[in-house]
């Protein structure tokens, strides 16, 4: 364990390219759906917006979540710091929590309009691939953080949960975004435990209450759970449209442009 602390920035950024340039191989090689734009056309500002987000998030929030889990273990801060819950029970149920809260996060984000604001620039993309699972404004990254640290304060959640919960959120939200052709047996059996591309790409329809279903990041149970599961689009997965209806234009395609959709006046900000 105290490996994984010391190597965690090369792990991180180990596992994060490895996947990206992965599951773009097997896009290329097995493709679920086929592509209406080039990846000219929005990869550069879907990878553009990762770096800006990274650098304003450092800029920002100084004291990364890790660091953070380190400080409140060195003080006694958070519920498991003051308990005497053996280290694997407590990574491994903080790991699982951590997930529950993105889940809530995610559906938080829908409901509450200025929230939406924010998250519509990720469904905004009207192509689903590896890059729209990394494509995130960076003023919803960085309150996503906020909420992370303070979830690592109040629980008390060891160093180690946190690296292995970034990297496991990573790298499910890539794979769950990728346009992958997946057997159809391989994907029923995936899903009874994670996320997989077809049953994220609902999440992803034009349809507001396909839009509002199938929030989970890396289980799958807590659609299930809470009921916000929907098992495939009614347009089926080569006939639906990805997207919000209202950002289809060129203008917001580019960097700038993904920038903007939170200030952007769209007659309303529904789901529609």
């Amino acid at each position: 364990m105290e490996q994984l602390l010391t190597n965690e920035g090369m792990i991180r950024i180990g596992v994060f390219g490895g996947v990206l340039v992965a599951m773009m191989a097997i896009e290329a090689l097995v493709p679920r759906r086929e592509r209406t734009l080039g990846r000219g056309e929005r990869w550069p500002a879907n990878l553009a917006i990762v770096a800006v987000g990274t650098i304003l998030a450092r800029i920002l929030i100084p004291l990364p979540p890790v660091a953070v889990a380190l400080w409140a273990a060195e003080n006694g801060i958070g519920l498991l710091n003051i308990t005497d819950i053996p280290a694997v029970p407590a990574i491994a149920f903080s790991v699982i929590f951590l997930d529950l809260a993105i889940y809530a996060q995610h559906v938080v984000f829908h409901k509450v309009p200025i929230l939406w604001r924010l998250h519509r620039m990720h469904h905004a993309d009207t192509e689903i691939d590896v890059t729209t699972g990394i494509r995130f404004h960076p003023i919803e990254i960085i309150l996503s953080l906020l909420i992370k640290i303070a979830l690592v304060l109040a629980l008390g959640i060891p160093a180690v949960a946190v690296i292995l919960f970034e990297v496991v959120l990573n790298a499910s939200a890539m794979f769950n975004h990728a346009n992958i052709n997946l057997p159809l047996w391989l994907d029923r059996l995936l899903r009874t435990l994670i996320v997989t591309p077809d049953m994220h790409r609902v999440h992803h329809s034009w349809h507001p209450e396909e839009t509002d279903n199938n929030y989970g990041f890396c289980l799958s149970v807590w659609d299930r759970l809470f009921r916000t599961y929907t098992a495939q689009p009614r347009d089926g997965h080569d006939g639906m449209t990805i997207g919000l209806h209202q950002f289809r234009e060129t203008e917001h395609r580019g960097l700038i442009g993904l920038l903007m959709i939170p200030f952007r006046k769209s007659g309303d900000i529904s789901r529609r």
